[in-house]
């Protein structure tokens, strides 16, 4: 396994203050950026979604629980499985209590939606000891309306604002799989009263930032460990990565 460079103390300071340089030039980006997407126009949404909750059916003006604001992760757990993915189970198994807490204390709440069956969600929320609210989308029209649930019979085929020829374009042919099938992404809405607007949606890495441990990990000398990273060979025995099915359920972790 490639390590890094052994210097002196003082070759080391210079070459972090050159980086910090690049560090708050990239925070002074981000910033602009968080700007302009808070600058993003909205969508009034005229569909009645109807959702399966614990407690019956709900409306999406029904997911915010009285807040202003409302953050959907779109997890990917189709009907005929007992579980959500391993990655998504990972991402969702980071949203802990304080997230939760300081989300609800700026008027937001957090929830989960896929097209699996309450019966099969509850059983898995409660395994994973997960206390954010998720719910059935079942097969309405929601999932597919925000591209997350991919059948040509439904919405043309979209995915990460692409369509299928522009997938193509890029060495994936999202026609390839059997529908319907899902990805993930994370969906942003705002109430006013009783309207509901869609504000931004993302998906594929642009979800990770929501996560948490990726951005630690990113900040050591071995990185995430995946292959795609730059310098390569920090990593000695490949262990999984985002996506990949050896990766394990948040419960069946050996550390």
């Amino acid at each position: 396994m490639a390590l890094p460079d052994v210097v002196t103390p003082e070759e080391w300071l210079a070459a972090r203050k050159r980086l910090l340089e690049k560090e708050k030039e990239l925070t002074r980006a981000r910033d602009a950026l968080n700007a302009e997407r808070r600058r993003l126009p909205m969508v009034e949404i005229a569909t009645d979604y109807v959702f399966e909750g614990p407690d019956g059916e709900v409306g999406l003006a029904g997911l915010f629980e009285g807040r202003r604001q409302l953050v959907v992760y779109h997890a990917m757990f189709a009907p005929q499985d007992d579980a959500t993915c391993p990655s998504c189970a990972n991402w969702l198994d980071q949203v802990s209590r304080g997230h939760l807490n300081h989300l609800r204390s700026r008027d937001t709440t957090f929830a989960a939606v896929s097209r699996a069956p309450m019966a099969k969600i509850t059983p898995f929320r409660e395994r994973m000891g997960w206390t954010f609210p998720w719910y059935s989308a079942g097969e309405g029209p929601f999932n597919y309306d925000f591209h997350v649930s991919l059948d040509p019979d439904k919405a043309p085929l979209e995915y990460n604002y692409r369509s299928a020829a522009e997938w193509k374009a890029h060495d994936w042919d999202p026609t390839s799989w059997e529908a319907p099938y899902d990805l993930h992404g994370l969906s942003c809405f705002l109430r006013d009263g009783d309207t509901v607007f869609h504000t931004y949606s993302a998906y594929g890495r642009g979800t990770e930032a929501l996560g948490g441990s990726y951005y630690f990990l990113d900040v050591t000398a071995l990185g995430r460990q995946e292959p795609w990273e730059e310098p390569k060979d920090r990593t000695a025995d490949n262990p999984p990565q985002a996506g990949d099915r050896r990766l394990p359920y948040p419960d069946e972790y050996d550390v």
